[in-house]
C-alpha cells in the first residue's frame, strides 16, 4: 500500500502546496489533490514535477562510489533505531514545512487533517532512508504495512513507534539494560547494567551474550570490584569509585607505596612495601648459553655477548668466561688473533688480510682470482682516437685531411703571396711522393692512431 501512496506522492504533494499557498483568500474544500491547478504557469510547474520523478537518463545518474573495504555489520536492532529517529525527524520537518503563516484558524483546521494524513506519511516516508543506507531500504520494505498499521490505528496507544516497531512487533531490540531473545537483565540489573562502570555486550538488541566488558579499574562478572592495581576509593551500597594503587602494587589499601598488601609479578613485598626482585642474581632468570642477564624494573632481559665471548658474565670482551676461536686471553679481555703474522696464504701470488676473529686470503695487487688461481691481470692498450675505424675509413680521412690542406694553400697563393706559393708546390709535391709510395700509407695511419 505504501509504495502505492508514494509513487502519487507528487500529485498529493502539489495539491496541498496549492491549497497551504492560497493563504486569506482561499476557500478551505476546494479540490485541488487531483488534477493539476489551472492557469499558465502551475500546469509547468505540474508538469516539470512530473518529469523530474521520472528515472533520470545515464547521464543524470549519480555515479557509484568508489569501492571501500565493506562496513562492519550492524545489528539489525541498530538499523531499526536509525530508522525511527530519522521518522520522527520527518515528522518534525513536515509540520514546519507545510504550515507557518497565513490563516490561523484555517491552518488549525487544515493542520488538524494533514497530521495524521497519508499525504504526510508518504513525505516522511519517501526521505527516512538514504539512498546508499541498503539495510534501511531493506527494513523499511519489510515493516511497511507495520508502519502503516501504527500510523493510522495505534499512535494513540502506542505514542512510541520505537518500542512499537523495534521490540514489539518486529522482535529486534530489547528495553535498555536487557539482551538476548528473551530480554534478560544484564548483569548488575537492568537500570544499572554492570554497575555503571562497563557495557553490557548486546545491551538493547535481541542478541549479544550479555557479558559485561569492564572500565580499566572494575572487574567481576558485573563490573561490582576493584581490578588489579586498584582500591576503593568509595563504596556504598550502590556506588563504587576505583583508584589506582601506587605502581608495583597488586592490591593496596591506598595509594600511597606503604599501602600494598600484595605486589605484582618481579616484586616482593617487604613491611607493606613492593621492592624489585633481582632475578639476575637468582634462579629466575633463564638466558642462553651465549648471553648474559640485565635486570630491569619488575623483570629482566637477555642480551647476546660480544663475538669475542663463549659465554659472558656481562658485556663487552673483558666480561667474557672463554674466548671464542680467532681470539685469545690478553689479559682480562678477549682480543682478536692476527693469523696474518704467520704463513696461512700458501697459494702462489695470495696475501693475508685479517679480520674479526678469522683472516682470507685475496689475490696481490695486479691479480685477479681466476679458476682458483692468482692470475696476473691483462692492461688493455691505449687506443687511438681513430683506432676503431676501418681501413677504408681511415683511407677516405686522409683524402680528405690532405685536400683541405691543399685547398687553403691554393687560396694563399692565388693571392700572389710567393712564400706561400712556394710552400704550396712544395706540398703537392711531397704529398705526390708520400701518397704514391707503400710507406706513406704507414707513416699517416700510425700518426693517426697516435703510435
Amino acid at each position: 500500500m505504501l509504495h502505492v501512496l508514494r509513487s502519487q506522492r507528487l500529485r498529493w504533494r502539489w495539491g496541498d502546496s496549492a491549497v497551504g499557498a492560497r493563504g486569506l483568500g482561499s476557500q478551505p474544500g476546494s479540490e485541488m489533490a487531483s488534477l493539476p491547478p489551472r492557469g499558465l504557469v502551475p500546469p509547468l510547474l505540474w508538469g516539470l514535477s512530473l518529469f523530474l520523478s521520472l528515472p533520470g537518463p545515464v547521464w543524470l545518474q549519480p555515479s557509484p562510489s568508489p569501492q571501500s573495504s565493506p562496513p562492519t555489520e550492524l545489528h539489525p536492532c541498530h538499523t531499526c533505531r536509525g530508522l525511527v529517529d530519522s521518522f520522527n525527524k520527518g515528522l518534525e520537518r513536515t509540520i514546519r514545512d507545510n504550515f507557518g503563516g497565513g490563516n490561523t484558524a484555517w491552518e488549525e483546521e487544515k493542520l488538524s487533517k494533514y497530521k495524521d494524513s497519508e499525504t504526510r506519511l508518504v513525505e516522511v516516508l519517501e526521505s527516512v532512508c538514504s539512498k546508499s543506507d541498503f539495510e534501511c531500504h531493506r527494513l523499511l520494505e519489510l515493516s511497511e504495512e507495520l508502519v502503516e498499521s501504527w500510523w493510522f490505528h495505534k499512535q494513540q496507544e502506542a505514542p512510541d513507534l520505537f518500542q512499537w516497531l523495534c521490540s514489539d512487533s518486529l522482535k529486534l531490540c530489547c528495553p535498555s539494560g536487557t539482551f538476548g531473545p528473551s530480554c534478560l537483565p544484564c548483569p548488575g540489573g537492568a537500570e544499572k547494567p554492570c554497575g555503571g562502570h562497563g557495557r553490557c555486550e548486546g545491551e538493547g538488541t535481541r542478541g549479544g551474550s550479555g557479558h559485561c566488558d569492564c572500565q580499566a579499574g572494575y572487574g567481576g562478572e558485573a563490573c561490582g570490584q576493584c581490578g588489579l592495581g586498584y582500591f576503593e576509593a568509595e563504596r556504598n551500597a550502590s556506588h563504587l569509585v576505583c583508584s589506582a594503587c601506587f605502581g608495583p602494587c597488586a592490591r593496596c589499601s591506598g595509594p600511597e607505596e606503604s599501602n600494598c598488601l600484595q605486589c605484582k609479578k618481579g616484586w616482593a613485598l617487604h613491611h607493606l612495601k613492593c621492592v624489585d626482585i633481582d632475578e639476575c642474581g637468582t634462579e629466575r632468570a633463564s638466558c642462553g648459553s651465549n648471553q648474559f642477564c640485565v635486570n630491569t624494573e619488575g623483570s629482566y632481559e637477555c642480551r647476546d655477548c660480544a663475538k669475542a665471548c663463549l659465554g659472558c658474565m656481562g658485556a663487552g670482551p673483558g666480561r667474557c668466561k672463554k674466548c671464542s676461536p680467532g681470539y685469545q686471553q690478553v689479559g682480562s679481555k678477549c682480543l682478536d688473533v692476527d693469523e696474518c703474522e704467520t704463513e696461512v696464504c700458501p697459494g702462489e701470488n695470495e696475501q693475508c688480510e685479517n679480520t674479526e676473529g678469522s683472516y682470507r686470503c685475496v689475490c696481490a695487487e695486479g691479480y685477479k682470482q681466476m679458476e682458483g688461481v692468482c692470475v696476473k691481470e691483462q692492461i688493455p692498450e691505449s687506443a687511438g682516437f681513430f683506432s676503431e675505424m676501418t681501413e677504408d675509413e681511415l683511407v677516405v680521412l686522409q683524402q680528405m685531411f690532405f685536400g683541405v690542406i691543399i685547398c687553403a694553400l691554393a687560396t694563399l697563393a692565388a693571392k700572389g703571396d710567393l712564400v706561400f706559393t712556394a710552400i704550396f708546390i712544395g706540398a703537392v709535391a711531397a704529398m705526390t711522393g708520400y701518397w704514391l709510395s707503400e710507406r706513406s700509407d704507414r707513416v699517416l695511419e700510425g700518426f693517426i692512431k697516435g703510435r
